[in-house]
């Protein structure tokens, strides 16, 4: 995996790129000192694989991810655990704290390579016309009717998509399946959670019923499904 490290710390660099030379599948083809940077290199280089620090001048790590159309695999390091839950919601795919230890540096890195090689699960795209979609895991497609998808879980690398009779469970992250689902039918109102719109049959106190599952509603969500919601 091609890989860059994003940090305006030098010593931090320094002491990645001696973690990197660890790992006989990551091959390091930048440093860069801030997002800016790295955000001009990647509008012209392909990259696999990127670690970026948090706490940076200009532009933090997290508002650099929100900035990326197209991003590789992320691995954020910090000096403070504050930001693991943003950064989780971000979908990154691991979050170290410094100083980082090698025994928790390669967990990072497998989860990052596992997360890589799982792009071969693929969800096809949905056109405005398509009524279902066909999720694909290897060499098995299998067609789900969207007006039958009750709600999507994110459960680590993985997510549960829920109807009323199945369960399926495919790898890839709720980010990537959210961006195939239609905005007008399919909403995020937690960070584990999609919804049908249609399938909401009552809210109370932060939490949405779809039949006889509970889910909960993230206030940073509240304000777009209460403008989503048909109520009177």
């Amino acid at each position: 995996m091609d890989c860059i490290i994003v940090d305006d710390n030098k010593l931090a660099r320094e002491g990645l790129k001696q973690l990197i030379a660890n790992v006989s599948f990551l091959n390091l083809k930048k440093e860069c000192e801030g997002s800016i940077e790295a955000f001009n290199y990647l509008q012209n280089e392909k990259t696999d694989l990127m670690f970026l620090d948090v706490e940076m001048p200009g532009m933090t790590g997290l508002e650099f991810i929100k900035n990326l159309d197209k991003r590789p695999v992320i691995i954020l390091v910090s000096v403070k655990k504050d930001y693991a839950v943003e950064a989780f919601e971000l979908n990154v795919a691991d979050y170290l704290v410094k100083p980082i230890l090698l025994s928790r540096f390669m967990l990072a890195v497998q989860r990052a390579h596992d997360l890589f090689e799982s792009k071969e699960v693929k969800i096809e795209p949905i056109e405005k016309d398509i009524e279902h979609i066909f999720i694909r895991n290897k060499s098995v497609l299998t067609k789900i009717k969207l007006d039958d998808i009750l709600y999507i879980q994110a459960l680590g690398d993985y997510v549960n998509i829920f109807t009323a009779k199945h369960k399926f469970t495919i790898h890839t992250t709720l980010v990537g399946i959210e961006h195939k689902l239609p905005s007008n039918h399919f909403l995020r109102i937690h960070r584990s959670y999609i919804v049908a719109l249609n399938h909401i049959d009552r809210i109370e106190e932060g939490t949405a019923f779809i039949e006889k599952t509970s889910i909960p509603i993230g206030e940073q969500f509240k304000s777009v499904l209460l403008k989503k919601l048909n109520f009177i």
